[in-house]
């Protein structure tokens, strides 16, 4: 009985779902100041957007606590929580003139929900907190108390959580809407790392993010227009900086380099004496996200997802070797270990139930370049928010979710939450 009935809650508050999902896609949440004010570490926005989900949850009854305007920590119950649903309010910068409709307007048309966070991560942190709201709603009993945790600088490298873990506890069992259905339970390790060198020529500017393929470039006062895509996925866009050198013929050497190092159409680092795979996590990715020049230097940002074999030691090491035979320095390497959970516990076997009772198909565990949420928490897994085959435009213009996934994200966390915790109709 009680999957027809939340099957009928999604449908009977779909317009109410809509309402709140464009409050906060209204806020721009995204990083907007180097040096924050007092009691907004990551600015106005996110400080705005946490507020906005306190409220919520305590609208619906959530015992709910702002740890210092890093996270919103809300639970069920007065109980430990034996699960915690970690999700994020912050997103990547946008600029409106790349868009059809404005990135901060809710906008629904042929099936899809448009707006900067739909799919990462505002829209799946709304259908969450609207599964909580419909086990509320149709007076669901749990054995045992779960936590909803939703930070406010997910896409600046996830310090919110670690400034959270030093508070709080995660429980063992960790899902977020922050990665691909069925359960994504492998995550390469990743390096972000920037160059530079001596440059003399011509003016270039492309790219914005190390975490993002750019889709323009102008260099020399002409534009380079591509196709933006997750910088963990580079074969789903087309980097408008490697179009620009693919078709430079010049004779800077700084540019021929790179030109060599990262060939357009390739997205494995095979050129720069990489392009590593295995069986479990899958082949690498490798980009070219950032180029510019600035103060005399040519500067740059590479974004590499490496597979569950390898070491950061070894991919950072190989690539500041190539960077410097073609005349750059290294100013700043970030990295992050794999990140790997078996997939034969009960956790894990219960949300891949979750999933076939929702989709009515057999899920298996799956392999992303992406860094989700839970990378850095030990036995946590991305449950969603998006199918590995769909084209959404994250982190990019039009960024969007299917109104169908958006009800899946629903109808998965309210099932998954009554599974992992021992619900049954009042």
């Amino acid at each position: 009985m009680l999957e027809k009935e939340i099957e009928q809650y999604f449908d009977d508050h779909f317009d109410e779902m809509l309402a709140s999902l464009g409050e906060l896609v209204a806020i721009d949440s995204s990083f907007s100041q180097p040096k924050p004010e007092e009691g907004k570490p990551f600015g106005e926005g996110s400080a705005r957007a946490l507020a906005w989900v306190q409220s919520f949850g305590e609208g619906i009854g959530l015992y709910a606590r702002n740890i210092d305007n890093w996270v919103i920590a809300m639970d069920w119950a007065q109980t430990e929580p034996v699960l915690a649903v970690l999700s994020h309010a912050d997103v990547v910068p946008a600029s409106p003139e790349e868009w059809t409709t404005p990135p901060f307007e809710l906008n629904v048309r042929d099936g899809n929900i448009y707006g900067r966070g739909t799919v990462d991560d505002k829209g799946p942190t709304v259908a969450v907190l609207y599964a909580v709201k419909c086990l509320k709603d149709l007076g669901v009993k749990l054995d045992k108390s779960f936590r909803v945790v939703v930070g406010g600088n997910e896409e600046r490298g996830c310090d919110d959580i670690a400034y959270y873990e030093k508070k709080e506890p995660f429980p063992d069992m960790v899902i977020t809407p922050d990665g691909s259905f069925p359960v994504l339970n492998c995550e390469k390790g990743l390096v972000h790392l920037t160059f530079s060198a001596p440059y003399e020529g011509e003016e270039i500017c492309g790219g914005t993010v190390l975490n993002a393929i750019p889709d323009r470039c102008r260099a020399g006062g002409r534009l380079y227009s591509g196709r933006a895509a997750h910088g963990s996925r580079p074969q789903d866009g087309d980097n408008a900086i490697t179009k620009f050198l693919s078709e430079y013929r010049g004779d800077n050497a700084q540019l021929l380099g790179l030109k060599k190092l990262f060939p357009h159409g390739e997205y494995d680092g095979a050129s720069c004496g990489m392009g590593f795979k295995d069986e479990v996590s899958g082949r690498m990715s490798c980009a070219l996200t950032v180029l510019k020049t600035q103060s005399g230097r040519l500067t740059g940002g590479i974004d590499i997802r490496f597979p569950i074999d390898r070491t950061s030691a070894e991919i950072s090491g190989i690539l500041k070797s190539c960077l410097a035979q073609a005349g750059f320095v290294t100013d700043s390497c970030e990295v992050k270990e794999p990140h790997y959970v078996p997939g034969d516990s009960d956790f894990i076997r219960t949300l891949l139930e979750v999933y076939e009772k929702v989709r009515g198909e057999k899920g298996e565990c799956i392999s992303s370049g992406g860094i989700t949420y839970v990378h850095d928490t030990p036995g946590g897994v991305a449950f969603g928010a998006e199918y590995p085959w769909e084209q959404n435009n994250m982190h990019g213009a039009d960024e969007h979710i299917p109104v169908s996934t958006f009800r899946d994200n629903f109808l998965m966390y309210a099932h998954a939450v009554i599974e992992l915790c021992g619900g049954q109709a009042e």
